[in-house]
């Protein structure tokens, strides 16, 4: 599906009167048993390890994750199959009519057709990750099964809320009467505001255990965790790790509704690769792409596991993010593990452009072409590590360039 597709639809705010009076007017029904997943980092990794988990075990599985690196029709996807333009254009022009009417942005016309297209192919269960928040998420128009909440952590303050405790509140919208809610590692002001929604739903608490025996290799981490002994990830990420404990303990909370053969959800955990999460696209020079774009997601990846796949290499970052993001907190991550870094711009409406450093131009040079950009430090520096991050679309744009040759 051509991303210009969605130009026509409405953007830049974050409301629900258009959506709720478009799902009334079509008569909206979820049936399909699913898990939503919200948080500030690691809700799209855990629910694609979810995913491929249920996969493996013979279910059919429904997976709606944003957003999308290369082509929207990564978002959706039954057992790893994205869906093909045909399946969405079929189910948008059944709805053409009160999608126009109605005037919904890009956001709700995806997940919308997401929903549509898990039930009408009878998915056992589905897996459906928060764009943003959660009380008003587009997303946020069903009972789930289960609910996770990964991490809080500021992120997107202008339409969350400018405080932990505000942003914790929209986060926990997606807790509903009665239904378990798994969660991470939360602060004590977000872990206040989930136990208040969960005594005023009735909703269980469930906690992430210990994993053990974390063992890092260049193919990836392996870990125990309860029952599973030995599970292998692709990545090389820790963080990954955390991710995949989060669903492996999802999975275990919905044992009694989706049993599950303890192999064969290694054996889905194993066949995951997640795109843009230290992702090593050259050895010679090591070049790393990470998506990391706020500063929760950017400390965990200049933690000490990024020696662990640098090697004590010098590092020399390339940079570009959105217009939106803590820029000074990124800064200081980063800083603590390279004394070269760079600042750039991409092809993206909310990417952030030259004049839009400038508190930061007289520390950080600026080039505006980050192709040309890479391709010199790569020249420069063949025996050091590079690392290429601060936007997850940014991230997509530059590891589309190696996976098409251009280096």
């Amino acid at each position: 599906m051509e991303k210009t597709f969605f130009d026509q639809f409405r953007t830049g705010d974050y409301q629900r009167s258009n959506f709720e009076d478009f799902l009334s007017a079509v008569n909206f029904h979820y049936e399909v048993p699913s898990i939503h997943i919200t948080g500030t980092n690691g809700k799209g990794s855990t629910a694609c390890y979810i995913a491929s988990a249920y996969t493996a075990n013979g279910y059919k599985v429904g997976l709606f994750k944003s957003p999308f690196l290369h082509e929207f029709n990564e978002m959706i996807s039954i057992n790893g199959n994205n869906i093909k333009d045909e399946e969405f254009l079929e189910i948008y022009n059944q709805y053409k009519k009160q999608i126009d009417k109605y005037k919904l942005s890009a956001f709700e016309v995806q997940t919308f057709i997401a929903f549509i297209y898990f039930k009408n192919n009878n998915c056992d269960i589905s897996v459906i990750e928060c764009g943003m928040g959660g009380e008003v998420d587009a997303t946020n128009i069903f009972t789930p099964v289960l609910s996770i909440i990964t991490t809080i952590s500021l992120e997107h303050t202008e339409y969350l809320g400018y405080s932990i405790t505000e942003i914790a509140t929209q986060k926990a919208g997606i807790i509903k009467d009665e239904v378990p809610v798994l969660i991470g590692d939360l602060s004590e002001d977000a872990l206040t505001v989930i136990v208040k929604k969960s005594k005023e739903t009735n909703s269980k608490i469930c906690y992430m255990g210990h994993y053990v025996n974390m063992t890092y290799s260049e193919t990836g981490y392996s870990f125990d965790y309860g029952e599973f002994n030995d599970v292998k990830l692709t990545s090389v990420a820790d963080y990954s790790v955390t991710d995949a404990s989060m669903a492996l303990e999802a999975i275990k909370v919905l044992k009694d509704r989706f049993n599950y053969d303890v192999n064969k959800v290694k054996e889905g955990l194993a066949k995951v690769v997640m795109d843009c999460r230290m992702n090593v696209v050259s050895k010679k020079p090591l070049v790393i792409i990470d998506g990391a774009h706020n500063p929760e997601a950017m400390k965990k990846l200049c933690s000490n596991q990024l020696f662990l796949v640098t090697k004590d290499k010098p590092i020399h970052v390339i940079f570009a993010c959105f217009r939106d993001k803590n820029l000074g907190n990124m800064f200081s991550s980063l800083g603590a593990v390279s004394n070269d870094i760079s600042l750039t711009t991409f092809d993206h409406p909310r990417a952030r452009t030259e004049d839009e450093y400038f508190l930061f131009m007289g520390d950080y040079p600026f080039f505006s072409d980050a192709k040309e950009l890479l391709k010199a430090k790569m020249n420069e520096f063949p025996d050091d590590a590079i690392l290429i991050t601060g936007s997850l679309a940014f991230a997509a744009y530059m590891k589309e360039l190696f996976d098409k040759g251009t280096f």
